[in-house]
């Protein structure tokens, strides 16, 4: 499809759903949002970058492999149950860190955020590679 509307959408929306899937990212432990709402958000950045462009150009734009990216997803989730385990509790159990306590800049990380991370990652890659097999048919 050759719309120039589409086109010009397409190059300014990709940059902002690409933010904003991180934004629902982090937000998504204490808030609606999370690991698998922000990895469709960034598939289907790309998936209207490939609806407007074609896939060809869509994943020579792409720094990896939608595969890889599903692979690392699912290898991120599974470290992120390892300290829990290091630390003497179950498997998958969640721990939170915080950096920079009694400060202005205080900031609680955990496992969960990184559980979310691995979720994000791998969602996103296979809603891509399933959506660019599709639509090179």
């Amino acid at each position: 499809m050759e719309s120039i509307i589409l086109q010009i959408a397409a190059r300014h929306m990709r940059p902002l759903l690409v933010v904003l899937s991180l934004i629902v990212l982090y937000r998504g432990h204490n808030e609606p949002g999370g690991g698998f709402i922000g990895g469709l958000m960034f598939g289907a950045a790309y998936i209207l970058y490939a609806m407007a462009f074609g896939v060809e150009k869509t994943q020579k734009s792409l720094f990896f492999n939608p595969i890889n990216l599903t692979a690392s997803g699912l290898f991120v989730a599974l470290l992120s149950g390892i300290p829990a385990l290091l630390l003497g509790d179950s498997f998958m159990t969640g721990e939170w860190y915080t950096f920079f306590a009694q400060t202005a800049f205080e900031l609680k990380l955990g496992t969960p955020l990184i559980f979310d991370v691995g979720v994000y990652f791998a969602v996103a890659g296979m809603l891509m590679l399933v959506m660019f097999s599709i639509m090179e048919e």
